[in-house]
């Protein structure tokens, strides 16, 4: 009988996730209540506060189980190895692309996320979670880098902070327009060479590709516009 509650108490746990997930993709979190998403659910709004204390922490875990098979394949696979190889890095982020395509589940909270939320009020404690996650990829990131530097698969000049910092940005961004518009472009295809190029690209040791911005190039920096419009002298 013991084991028949606890499995109960589980399927009403997934049930409560499954419908926050379809009712903050459809509505927003900010316009859903917990008594909303217990209706939803089929339960009363007592079963909600069995299980979360409030509707941040259902976020939290609701989060934690789409993307938690993600973050488990962006750790080595040994226990023994400290460090992703860039092939085993190139891998989880590729992984992560295909996920968001092809895994409804994974797709739907990653819209939630980038779209969905406000992190003010009884959310805005979640905001220190999201920017611990952020700096705990960037140093996975750097960890790798600093790894293959070490092993002379990078060049020992390479910003390593630099490089875990842009890796993000490229991947997070790919990710934010991809779901802004996903008939835009196959984003594990473009996914996978954007990678694969950036991380290729650091071992480049032709320094002479680009010379340092002069100091009038950085005084000129929000001054005038990328690009001259036809009217102004020179275009």
């Amino acid at each position: 009988m013991a084991r028949k509650t606890k499995l109960e108490a589980q399927e009403t746990r997934n049930s409560l996730l499954d419908a926050a997930e379809l009712l903050f993709q459809q509505r927003g979190v900010s316009r859903c209540s917990l008594q909303d998403i217990a209706l939803a659910a089929g339960v009363t709004r007592g079963a909600i506060y069995w299980h979360f204390q409030d509707k941040a922490e259902l976020f939290n875990a609701m989060m934690e189980r789409a993307t938690m098979p993600l973050e488990e394949g962006m750790h080595p696979p040994s226990a023994a190895a400290a460090h992703l190889t860039l092939t085993e890095l190139r891998w989880g982020l590729v992984n992560v692309f295909y996920s968001a395509m092809h895994n409804e589940r994974t797709r739907r909270v990653f819209e939630i996320a980038m779209q969905k939320v406000e992190y003010t009020g009884e959310m805005q404690a979640l905001q220190e979670r999201k920017l611990a996650a952020h700096r705990e990829w960037r140093e996975q990131n750097r960890a790798a880098f600093n790894h293959a530097v070490g092993l002379g698969q990078l060049p020992a000049s390479l910003d390593t902070r630099v490089a875990a910092l842009s890796l993000v940005a490229l991947v997070d961004g790919l990710l934010h327009q991809w779901m802004m518009d996903p008939s835009s472009f196959d984003l594990l295809e473009v996914g996978h060479a954007a990678v694969e190029g950036f991380l290729t690209s650091l071992a480049s040791k032709d320094a002479n590709l680009l010379p340092p911005m002069s100091q009038e190039e950085r005084a000129r920096l929000g001054q005038v516009g990328i690009c001259r419009r036809s009217s102004e002298p020179g275009a």
